[in-house]
């Protein structure tokens, strides 16, 4: 090759290098989404969350908020996670890696941003040691702050501050106090002018059927007549799965009349520590009348799931010693 080809693509070379050089410093920075943005975003899905779980909004808000940078970190921007929350075991989900208290660590990965709210609320119900933030009201967002970092929700020791100062910089705690949206409504919406009279919605009494709340602080309703998971699902705007989960139901089950159907997942550990097994009670008949996971109880009394329990056995149903323990990690 003569020295002036030589020369010729030398240049060539530098000339792509210039525009590409160009190129992307012209390109304009990914815009980063603002307190307000994120508010407007996310209030909705909070605010339903809260009058599903009983979670403040304001608490669920502000963590997300806190969690995400604002929905601007990488694991909110590419694993739609908004909460910090890692895999842990028994997560079979997607999953995202990158460092954090320790190189490499594994955060749970989410299909939607809303999935990830939905998933922090069920994280908060069945780990037990948070059971006790349940006892407070939706409004008492400080009681809540303070209690996630007692239960260790986070390491940092100004974790509860830091919440409330989100939260009253912003005005959060204003959402706790928004009734129930009616479906597929934002808060936005349900503003109306002083000038005008709002005329409420008459509930269809066929349509209502009552959401109690059992000893272990889970929202469960009792199945009528021709009751199916699919209707059950449909009526409370859930997935036919969390109802087969929540119930430990298999994919073809029916529902009986009269029996419990949980809404919300059940908990690692019931009040009492010992059930004593009446004459026909299965495994799963102990897990719904004392709303705790029948794999807790299988693993406590070293059972199989094809065990039958007999009358009189008595069977553990809480770990002992597990109230009141504190944990450092998410």
């Amino acid at each position: 090759m003569s020295m002036q080809s030589n020369i010729l693509s030398a240049l060539f070379i530098v000339g792509n290098l210039f525009f590409f050089t160009v190129q992307a410093q012209s390109q304009p920075a990914e815009p980063r989404m603002s307190k307000s943005d994120y508010i407007e975003e996310f209030k909705d899905e909070a605010i339903r969350e809260m009058h599903a779980t009983g979670i403040p909004s304001s608490i669920t808000l502000a963590q997300g908020m806190l969690e995400s940078d604002y929905g601007n970190s990488p694991l909110a921007k590419y694993a739609r996670n908004h909460f910090g929350i890692k895999c842990h075991k028994g997560w079979e989900g997607p999953t995202f890696i990158q460092d954090d208290d320790e190189a490499n660590e594994c955060f749970r990965k989410y299909y939607s941003a809303f999935d990830s709210y939905r998933d922090h609320s069920e994280f908060l119900m069945t780990r037990d040691r948070y059971a006790f933030l349940f006892e407070l009201k939706h409004t008492d967002y400080k009681g809540w702050a303070h209690g996630l970092k007692q239960a260790g929700y986070a390491t940092n020791p100004k974790y509860g501050p830091l919440l409330i100062k989100i939260i009253e910089e912003n005005e959060l705690h204003k959402y706790d106090h928004v009734k129930k949206l009616p479906e597929n409504e934002t808060v936005a919406e349900m503003k109306t002018p002083k000038s005008e009279k709002r005329i409420e919605p008459v509930a269809q009494v066929s349509n209502v059927r009552a959401i109690d709340v059992s000893d272990n602080n889970i929202k469960f309703v009792v199945a009528k007549k021709g009751d199916t998971p699919e209707s059950l699902a449909e009526r409370y705007e859930m997935g036919r799965w969390q109802i087969l989960k929540y119930n430990d139901l298999s994919k073809g089950a029916r529902l009986i009349e009269g029996e419990v159907v949980y809404l919300q997942p059940k908990r690692n550990n019931a009040k009492e520590e010992f059930h004593t097994v009446q004459q026909g009670e299965t495994v799963r008949d102990i897990s719904q009348k004392y709303g705790v996971k029948m794999k807790t109880i299988l693993k406590l009394n070293d059972l199989v799931e094809s065990d039958i329990p007999t009358a009189g056995q008595k069977l553990k149903i809480r770990k002992i010693g597990v109230l009141g323990s504190i944990f450092t990690e998410r």
